[in-house]
């Protein structure tokens, strides 16, 4: 067992739905809040329609906080920009089996920097497309919205493809869910199988992050160990 699942459930902010007017406030309020993984939703405007930053950002914050920076690249050509997420001090780097037909060379390339490598899936692409991969991921993450904006509302039929993935994965690989995480929802997606589960609204809506962080990881780990109480 890797160190990351021993600490699952695990709530990772949207970086997406931070202030980054005061972006190296929002990590020092993250982390004092006990969060402790970062997700970085990288939009290029072509993959997805919006734009949002990039390698430069994210570099330009890596000293200023020890958390786990995982990058997740919602662009059309991953491979030409994978050096510059590895050189900005990413963790973990993600990118989406639509974008590439064929990405073993690159998950490999990921986990020869020493990074965690992960493939991502969108609402409508069936598990089968990804299923030849696996064995090559360290995360896996299913878009429970349509990426490429936050605040959108949960996809509930994606718990069954999460359900798949359950069976397909080893016991090192991580099953991620982002889109639309809110107390509403986040126990029927770890009792599908997730133990990441990046949320923005959920946490960046409330003055104090400390709370939402607690009662979706409470939440979450309810759900994990079997509890049945709220």
């Amino acid at each position: 067992m890797s160190k990351w699942h021993a600490s699952t459930p695990i709530i990772a902010p949207s970086m997406l739905k931070c202030d980054f007017g005061n972006l190296s406030q929002e990590i020092c309020r993250l982390e004092s809040a006990g969060a402790f993984w970062m997700h970085w939703d990288v939009m290029d405007g072509h993959f997805v329609p919006n734009l949002s930053y990039g390698a430069m950002l994210i570099q330009s914050v890596r000293a200023r906080t020890k958390a786990f920076f995982d990058a997740h690249l919602m662009i059309s050509d991953p491979g030409k920009y994978l050096n510059d997420y590895i050189r900005a001090g990413c963790d973990a780097i993600t990118f989406h089996i639509e974008a590439v037909s064929e990405p073993t060379a690159l998950l490999r390339q990921i986990r020869s920097a020493g990074r965690l490598a992960g493939l991502a899936i969108n609402p409508m692409t069936p598990p089968a497309v990804i299923e030849p991969y696996l064995s090559e991921c360290d995360i896996v993450l299913t878009m429970s919205v349509e990426p490429g904006f936050g605040g959108q509302t949960f996809i509930p039929h994606v718990l069954d493809k999460i359900r798949r993935l359950k069976t397909l994965v080893g016991p090192t690989t991580l099953l991620s869910i982002d889109g639309g995480i809110s107390q509403d929802n986040i126990r029927v997606a770890a009792d599908a199988g997730c133990q990441v589960f990046v949320a923005g609204s959920a946490i960046f809506d409330e003055s104090d992050y400390t709370l939402p962080l607690s009662i979706l990881e409470r939440l979450a780990k309810n759900t994990v160990d079997g509890a049945s109480s709220p």
